[in-house]
C-alpha cells in the first residue's frame, strides 16, 4: 500500500512538475508520468481527486471493480479510498488526455464548499460508476476546467482561491446534474438492476436460513449487484422514488403479510422467520408501514 499525504508528494512519485499550488493541483493526462516497477500497486491519499478522462491504455481499479477509460468521462476519488493503476505505454494505442484535478481538503478551508463538498453523493461511487460524458456535456465540462487552468497557472493572489472555489462548484454541480440525467437515460440498465434487486430479495426472503442469516443490509444487497451502497439506492431512488433499504422494507412487508394472512404462526414466529432478533422491531415496522398491527392486519381477513 502506498499513501500520498500531500499533493507534492504524489508528483514526486510520478516525476511530475512541482504544483503551482501546494494543496491544490491540475495535471494533463498528455504528460508522460513514471510508472514504479511494482505496479500495479495499491494506493490512497488524503486528497480529493476528480479526474476528467478520456485513455485506452488505462486500467484503473478502484474497491474491487477495474474499469477501462475508453470513453469521456468523470470519476471522483475521496481521500483514503484504495485505488490502483495500471497503465501501458508500450501499447500502440497508447494515448492519454484529460485531466486530474487534486484538491487538499485544507485549501477548501473556510469556505461554503468546506461543509458541502460530501454531500455529493458521488464521493461514494465506485470506479465502474463514473459519469459518461455526453459531447455536449464534455464541451460544458472543458470550459470550467479551461478556467480553472487559467486562474492556476496565473500569479496567486487574494482572489485565485475564491475563483478557483468557484469553478470547483461550478463543477460539482454540473456532474451532479449530468449524474441525474445518465441515471434518467439508462433506463434499459437501470431496469435490468431493478429486475436483478427483485430476484434477488426474492430469494434471499425465500431462503429457510433468515432465523440464522438475519435480515439483508444495503452493504450486501449492494455487494451482491456490483455496485456501491451510495449509488443504488441514488439510482433506486431516481427510477422509483425509493432507496435500497425501502425496497427491502417493502419486500419484507409483502412477505409479512403473506404469512400473517395464510399461516396461523405468531406474530413472534413470523418476526424470527423472517430474519428479526426480535419481535417487537418487526411489530414497530410493520405497523408503521402499513399504519395496522399485524394482529390487526390478520384480523382483516376474519
Amino acid at each position: 500500500m502506498r499513501h500520498f499525504k500531500t499533493i507534492s508528494e504524489f508528483h514526486d512519485f510520478r516525476q511530475l512538475p512541482k504544483p503551482n499550488h501546494p494543496l491544490f493541483s491540475v495535471i494533463d493526462l498528455s504528460t508522460p508520468m513514471k510508472l514504479d516497477e511494482g505496479e500495479p500497486m495499491n494506493m490512497t491519499q488524503d486528497f480529493y481527486g476528480i479526474g476528467i478522462k478520456r485513455m485506452s491504455n488505462v486500467k484503473i481499479r478502484y474497491g474491487q471493480q477495474p474499469f477501462d477509460f475508453h470513453d469521456g468521462l468523470m470519476c471522483f476519488m475521496a481521500p483514503n479510498q484504495v485505488f490502483s493503476v495500471d497503465i501501458d505505454n508500450k501499447a500502440e494505442e497508447a494515448k492519454r488526455s484529460g485531466w486530474v484535478i487534486y484538491i487538499h481538503p485544507d485549501f477548501l478551508w473556510n469556505t461554503p464548499l468546506a461543509k458541502t463538498i460530501r454531500q455529493y453523493d458521488f464521493w461514494d461511487y465506485s470506479i465502474n460508476e463514473a459519469l459518461f460524458l455526453s459531447p455536449k456535456e464534455e464541451v460544458i465540462v472543458a470550459g470550467i476546467i479551461e478556467n480553472i487552468l487559467q486562474e492556476y497557472h496565473s500569479p496567486i493572489d487574494k482572489f485565485s482561491k475564491k475563483i478557483i472555489i468557484a469553478q470547483m462548484e461550478s463543477l460539482l454541480t454540473y456532474a451532479e446534474r449530468f449524474y441525474d440525467r445518465q441515471f434518467v437515460t439508462r433506463e434499459k440498465a437501470n431496469h435490468q438492476i431493478l429486475g436483478q434487486l427483485a430476484k434477488l430479495l426474492d430469494n434471499y426472503f425465500g431462503s429457510d436460513d433468515l432465523m440464522a442469516t438475519g435480515l439483508p443490509t444495503v452493504q450486501y444487497v449492494a455487494d451482491q449487484l456490483h455496485l456501491s451502497p451510495k449509488y443504488l439506492s441514488t439510482l433506486l431512488r431516481s427510477v422509483t422514488g425509493q432507496s435500497t433499504q425501502q425496497h427491502i422494507h417493502e419486500k419484507l412487508i409483502e412477505m409479512a403479510k403473506e404469512k400473517l394472512s395464510t399461516t396461523n404462526l405468531s406474530v413472534a414466529e413470523i418476526a424470527y422467520q423472517l430474519g428479526f432478533e426480535h419481535a417487537q422491531s418487526f411489530h414497530k415496522l410493520f405497523k408503521a408501514k402499513t399504519a395496522l398491527s399485524p394482529l390487526a392486519f390478520r384480523a382483516s381477513f376474519n
